[in-house]
């Protein structure tokens, strides 16, 4: 294995060298692990009948370095039963991104439908993984025998790419207020014919990935040459992004789906609302907020009586910068005050001092990490980011499972007030002066 190198020892130039010397220290081709990148993957994997199992891996990622002699041991085990492949995600941020991974490493099983692998979430040893594959396996071939279970990747549905008219385009595209990335095609055009299946597949995923807030349309620009000549078509393929309010821009990235999908998903984060920040009234609001998204940043505030309203919105203020910043993410973002669900507070560790104090579960995994620096934007981004590389240390959450949750009220904005405390009328009582008193 590679030494990690610090950005502060040398020259940008001189550290990209180690880094890919470092990445290609991971898996060589006397290993059993395939080797996956933009160019191979759609051929070795989405076309393919078998079983994988993907690690997307980061070389400067401890975690994945730990994980590489186990990795190294499962590939050769499940030879010839089922495949076993590497991602440097970091190098190639367009596959990473096509299957939103967030962390390094993941690990994600691509079965009998290759356009929605799912999360391995067992072990990290050999054994539990091999033992997992094959558990996979054996459902996958139940399902063939039974007929329910497809064999094969391959593309998308035609139907999620939107048939753009001169009709229609701008009630569909430009009054929609949503991003739109459109391909304008001519029937003949091999370009064109090679990018179709692309195109379709990237349609489904980034439907699916930002639940129908980014779409994909194609216009025929030999049957609709008015739109074609609005927009100055003058070749074929030719795709223009459409945002609200904004002139088309021409699309310049790659022409596979792993390409068209991260432009997709980095449109969709930067034109989405930030993450709302949920104060945890109930079971409910917890529950779901953290089973929905990977990670549920969770802040646990001071007292209203110790802060005031000022206080508690300084701090509300900065989860929501953080939110903003982070949105690409698409975390949960809650919040509660000491004391309101102490169950969860000694779930996490955070003990009843020390407000106010940041927490991040994967409900998934239940796993949760502690920010040890200051609540601040500077602390909180330290320790997200670190997080989001697979840095950082992770306890296990106690008792194994969400915590019971406390029903409260909303906080209403205002200042806390001190509990009223009911007044005594001492006008019946006979005090003695002498009471008191000792006698000597």
């Amino acid at each position: 294995m590679g030494l990690l190198l610090s950005s502060a020892s040398f020259p940008p130039g001189v550290l990209g060298c180690s880094l890919v010397l470092m990445a290609q220290g991971f898996y060589s081709a006397a290993d059993d692990v395939v080797e996956l990148n933009p160019s191979n993957f759609n051929r070795e994997v989405l076309q393919s009948d078998s079983l994988w199992l993907i690690e997307f891996y980061a070389p400067w990622c401890g975690h994945c370095q730990s994980l590489t002699a186990d990795w190294k041991k499962t590939a050769t085990a499940l030879k010839g039963i089922v495949k076993v492949g590497a991602v440097d995600a970091d190098q190639h941020k367009s596959l990473g991104g096509q299957y939103g991974v967030r962390g390094f490493p993941s690990i994600k099983i691509f079965g009998a439908n290759k356009n929605k692998p799912d999360d391995y979430q067992g072990g990290r040893s050999s054994q539990a993984i091999v033992d997992g594959a094959l558990n996979t396996l054996r459902t996958l071939v139940k399902d063939r025998m039974s007929g329910s279970g497809g064999g094969g990747g391959g593309g998308g549905s035609k139907k999620n790419v939107v048939e753009l008219t001169d009709d229609n385009f701008d009630r569909l595209v430009l009054d929609s207020g949503e991003v739109w990335l459109v391909e304008f095609f001519a029937p003949w055009c091999g370009h064109c014919k090679s990018l179709e299946p692309e195109w379709a597949a990237a349609a489904s995923a980034v439907k699916e990935q930002t639940k129908d807030k980014v779409h994909l349309g194609a216009v025929d620009a030999t049957v609709h040459q008015g739109l074609a000549s609005r927009y100055g078509i003058r070749g074929f393929p030719t795709i223009k992004i459409f945002k609200k309010g904004e002139e088309p821009e021409d699309y310049q990235g790659g022409r596979i789906r792993g390409d068209i999908i991260a432009r997709a998903l980095d449109l969709f984060s930067d034109n989405a609302a930030p993450p709302e920040l949920l104060e945890i009234l109930n079971a409910d609001v917890l529950k779901k907020t953290c089973e929905d998204y990977q990670l549920c940043v969770i802040a646990v505030l001071p007292h209203i009586l110790d802060t005031g309203a000022a206080g508690r919105n300084s701090y509300l203020e900065v989860m929501m910068k953080m939110a903003e910043k982070y949105k690409k993410k698409m975390w949960g973002w809650l919040w509660t005050e000491a004391g309101a669900q102490m169950e969860l507070e000694a779930s996490l560790g955070i003990g009843g001092f020390g407000y106010p104090a940041m927490t991040a579960i994967n409900a998934r995994k239940m796993k949760f990490a502690l920010l040890k620096g200051s609540f601040s934007e500077t602390g909180i981004h330290e320790f997200l980011r670190d997080l989001s590389v697979g840095r950082g240390s992770t306890a296990t959450v106690g008792g194994g499972a969400l915590p019971k949750i406390n029903s409260v009220d909303a906080w209403d904005g205002k200042d806390g007030e001190l509990p009223v405390v009911d007044d005594y009328d001492l006008s019946d009582v006979d005090l003695d002066d002498d009471i008191g008193k000792e006698e000597l």
